[in-house]
């Protein structure tokens, strides 16, 4: 309602119709994920980024599982079986955070950024059992098709979320 203060996560820019009623409202809305320091930092979205790049992949390890509809993939294998191949797209905090989580289950790990200088830091933090690929869309398409579990870490900011993976490649993998 107008004059009320409304200070939390909204992510607006992916809901015009919603930002539209907000506006109507005359509510004075400061979104988190838009709270930026001078050096251009999120403090606000970065530890939320954090819980959704570890939660992803528990959740999607737990959806691979038979007894949840899944392909009866284990991340991390066991003797005589492959490893998971996990895809991470985005090397920002949910990518990081994502990429850690499924290196920990042991699994085959490829992250695609189109910025060298994260592809070099990531490379750096994890070390040879991480694979780090410049993105384009031949890269994107020859990494997704073949993975078990993809992830999408990408953020435009102010912006909604690149759809990078498209239907089509969905079906083919």
């Amino acid at each position: 309602r107008k004059g009320q203060v409304l200070f939390t996560y909204l992510h607006l820019a992916a809901d015009e119709p919603l930002t539209e009623k907000v506006l109507e409202s005359g509510t004075t809305a400061i979104a988190y994920e838009t709270v930026q320091l001078a050096n251009r930092g999120l403090p606000l979205l970065a530890p939320m980024s954090e819980v959704a790049g570890r939660l992803s992949v528990q959740v999607g390890a737990y959806s691979l599982m038979k007894a949840n509809g899944g392909r009866g993939i284990l991340l991390g294998g066991v003797t005589a079986t492959r490893r998971g191949k996990v895809v991470v797209i985005g090397g920002g905090v949910v990518g990081e955070n994502a990429i850690y989580m499924a290196l920990g289950m042991a699994a085959e790990v490829t992250v695609l950024d189109h910025q060298v200088n994260v592809l070099t830091r990531l490379a750096q933090r994890f070390g040879p059992a991480l694979k780090t690929v410049y993105s384009t869309r031949t890269a994107l398409e020859e990494y997704v098709l073949p993975a078990d579990l993809v992830i999408g870490g990408v953020l435009v900011a102010g912006a909604e979320a690149p759809k990078l993976v498209t239907h089509d490649m969905v079906r083919r993998m």
